[in-house]
């Protein structure tokens, strides 16, 4: 009534109220939007109340306070490396950007990347991976433009998986003969059985699980197309190395 009065007296324009009423129910419906989607959360997961407090007090930090959260994740896992330079584009792309107005299976995903983030035991797979990686790119530094082993493996390991080709099978000698090639030459180093085992362990870190969920959640929440997954193509290239490298 109030209002009312004095948009009648002429206080206040009609589409000034409305503005404001506006964007007071903006507000209301965003606040809405996160307790739904956590509460679905909740109830799809089973949380019990201590996990529930903290999925409520991580899907409502600001903006700000989500960064500084993935920035002290990020710096954790790439901070202090002889190669940190090189790594300022792989935390870019790892940087979550919940939308101001996000879906509710944004905020689902914001809050499971969040826990993540902080899981001390998943942020020492990030750092290990991290700190293999930076020695590689210190070493490669004068062996001209590098191809990532990811990449690599994909093309090459990919048509092996759809023909069915057993990876400790002689079939599969010449495909591991080229991918080893290839980490041989990014290291400096000969092909040799130790290289190889060196790979393997390498590969079997990188196919963390936890890694790749992390990347789809990732991708749920800045809105991007779901990532590809190379679970099978790791799983496929470790195997083959240690089919190898037995004594």
């Amino acid at each position: 009534l109030p209002t009312i009065r004095r948009v009648v007296d002429r206080e206040l324009s009609l589409p000034e109220v409305a503005a404001a009423h506006a964007e007071a129910l903006a507000v209301q419906i965003r606040v809405l939007g996160l307790r739904r989607a956590v509460l679905t959360a909740v109830a799809e997961r089973g949380s019990t109340p201590e996990e529930t407090e903290l999925m409520h007090r991580l899907a409502q930090l600001s903006e700000e306070e989500r960064r500084r959260l993935i920035g002290d994740f990020l710096d954790a896992a790439f901070g202090g490396l002889d190669a940190a330079p090189a790594f300022a584009g792989v935390m870019r792309s790892m940087t979550p950007e919940l939308p101001d107005n996000p879906e509710a299976e944004q905020v689902q995903a914001w809050v499971e990347l969040a826990e993540m983030s902080m899981d001390p035991d998943f942020r020492a797979v990030v750092r290990r991976m991290a700190e293999d990686q930076a020695a590689e790119e210190v070493r490669s530094d004068t062996m001209g433009p590098r191809r990532d082993i990811a990449a690599s493996l994909r093309d090459q390991v990919g048509p092996a998986l759809a023909a069915g080709i057993d990876p400790a099978s002689p079939q599969a000698d010449p495909i591991v003969a080229a991918f080893t090639a290839h980490y041989a030459h990014l290291l400096g180093r000969p092909d040799d059985i130790e290289l190889r085992r060196r790979l393997a362990t390498r590969l079997e870190s990188v196919n963390d699980p936890r890694r790749e969920r992390y990347l789809q959640l990732l991708a749920v929440v800045n809105g991007w197309s779901a990532p590809e997954s190379l679970g099978p193509v790791f799983d496929w290239s470790v195997q083959a190395l240690r089919a190898r490298t037995q004594q």
